[in-house]
């Protein structure tokens, strides 16, 4: 045979071959390197589907190209080199959820890393899901409390919102939150924290705190650390809100908290660029918004007949230097209801928590307010702002007229007022009488040092000797005309006798 006839031979043969190989399935690694692989051959394989790699390593599939796939390896990519075979599992990441997680902690993938075994759940939902649309929501009508004075009283969070906790490193914004979490002790609320980027001795001692609390009972905590791969922490939040849709869909309260969101996007611009995907602004990635508005709406509280539960989200954002109008705080903020926004200069100054009542802001959480806080704090934010607005100007002159000195002296009894110790969340009761306590000004002639001991006193005196006060409180959650003369009527009591002292 001549060349020409050996060589159509083969071609033809070639062409007939082709038809019978199916590149559906399996596909083979053209290049592996900073955990991303580009795999040829995978023509059917689904964004977000799981890949099986040699050595029983797993990727995910990120970016669908026209001639190959890009994938995130969630393991060690020194296993695999190029020429491997890569197959399809033909299923999107999924993740363990159910009551068998409560007092867990997990990776992203919902398996167990706190050497208690493994969990045997009977149920797994996949980590990507559309968000609950608007006609299967409820209105925000249910209070969160979060046991911190300043935040019930001044930017109320209710069940189902999404408030955001920013502020510069350093500030107590996880401290917040982990407070928060506490509180909800017999409140019927299951928590789960996620924390993303952090060192592995800061995820155990939260744990440890919540376990000395008996907060681990209702909690579950999904660890993606700074050591762990940049794919583990750009799923990490989204594993969280799937463990909590379990719940919500069953008709319970859950509360999230996501570690900081600001970590995650540095995550995912890793893997971006990794892809060749374009930056966008900032060099950020275009699509950074849509990272995080697709997973914050998924918090919600959703009507009767979808389960009645709701989600609760607390993410957290770290700011340079208090910079909120940088690009991940400016996403961030255009996603959530409000804000807790933590100054640093309030923090070295002494007010611990370090909440800025001028930039802080619910936009629902005082429709779920309670009565008989929302009676008593109504003016708080006024006053603060004028007692703020005075002490800049009274640095400046040395003779204050007696309204000045009046209002700065009633301003500062009210940060004093405000201040509060970690791991001591507050009940609503104690904080009506304590905030009803400074507006009518019964703290405005007291020694600032002596304010707290003054607070505690007058509480034990005031459960001790008006038991039935506090009972009402507890029961109807309102500060009628009577009751408020009732409980004015102690605190000047105690006032007379705590002056004798």
């Amino acid at each position: 045979m001549k060349t020409e006839e050996i060589s159509a031979l083969i071609k033809e043969q070639i062409k007939h071959y082709s038809h019978k190989i199916e590149s559906n399935d399996v596909g083979s690694v053209i290049s592996v390197g900073d955990g991303i692989a580009l795999v040829y051959g995978l023509d059917k394989a689904m964004n977000g589907e799981l890949l099986l790699f040699p050595h029983d390593v797993y990727g995910m599939v990120m970016n669908l190209n026209e001639d190959s796939v890009g994938a995130v390896l969630l393991g060690d990519d020194q296993l695999i080199k190029e020429g491997d075979i890569v197959k399809r599992t033909k299923l999107i990441v999924e993740v363990p959820v159910g009551d068998a997680m409560l007092g867990r902690v997990v990776n992203s993938l919902g398996q167990s890393i706190d050497g208690l075994g493994q969990i045997t759940t009977n149920k797994m939902r996949p980590i990507e899901r559309i968000a609950p649309g608007v006609m299967t929501r409820k209105s925000v009508s249910v209070p969160l409390e979060t046991g911190i004075k300043a935040i019930d009283a001044m930017i109320p969070i209710g069940r189902g919102q999404r408030e955001l906790i920013i502020g510069d490193r350093q500030t107590g914004k996880t401290a917040i939150a982990i407070d928060t979490i506490i509180n909800q002790k017999g409140k019927g609320v299951y928590c789960v924290y996620v924390a993303i980027g952090q060192k592995n001795s800061s995820v155990a001692s939260i744990v440890q705190r919540l376990k000395d609390k008996g907060a681990m009972e209702y909690t579950v905590v999904v660890s993606a650390t700074a050591s762990e791969l940049a794919p583990l922490q750009y799923i990490a939040p989204y594993t969280g809100v799937t463990i909590a849709e379990e719940w919500m869909e069953q008709g319970k309260d859950v509360l999230i908290v996501y570690d900081d969101l600001s970590k995650h996007a540095v995550a995912y611009r890793t893997l971006s660029l990794l892809l060749k995907r374009s930056p966008g602004r900032e060099a950020y990635p275009g699509d950074v918004f849509y990272l995080h508005s697709r997973l914050l709406e998924r918090a919600c509280r959703v009507s009767k007949e979808y389960g009645g539960g709701s989600i609760t989200a607390l993410p957290i954002v770290e700011t340079q230097e208090g910079d909120i109008s940088a690009y991940i705080p400016t996403n961030v903020i255009s996603i959530t209801d409000g804000q807790i926004f933590l100054m640093t200069d309030l923090f070295n100054a002494g007010q611990r928590p370090a909440i800025d009542s001028g930039l802080s802001v619910s936009r629902v959480g005082s429709a779920a307010q309670f009565p008989c806080i929302k009676k008593v704090s109504g003016s708080l934010k006024i006053e603060l702002a004028n007692y703020r607005e005075l002490q800049s100007f009274s640095q400046f002159g040395s003779d204050l007229d007696e309204n000045t000195k009046r209002v700065l002296n009633h301003g500062e009894a009210l940060m004093e007022v405000l201040k509060q110790a970690q791991y001591s969340p507050m009940t609503m009761e104690r904080q009506v009488v304590e905030i009803f306590t400074a507006q009518q000004r019964y703290l405005d002639n007291i020694d600032r040092k002596k304010i707290s001991d003054y607070l505690e006193k007058e509480w034990i005196y005031v459960t001790s000797n008006y038991k039935d006060i506090i009972d009402e409180l507890i029961e109807t959650k309102k500060l009628s005309d009577e009751l408020k003369a009732k409980l004015k009527s102690a605190l000047d009591e105690f006032a007379s006798s705590y002056i004798e002292e």
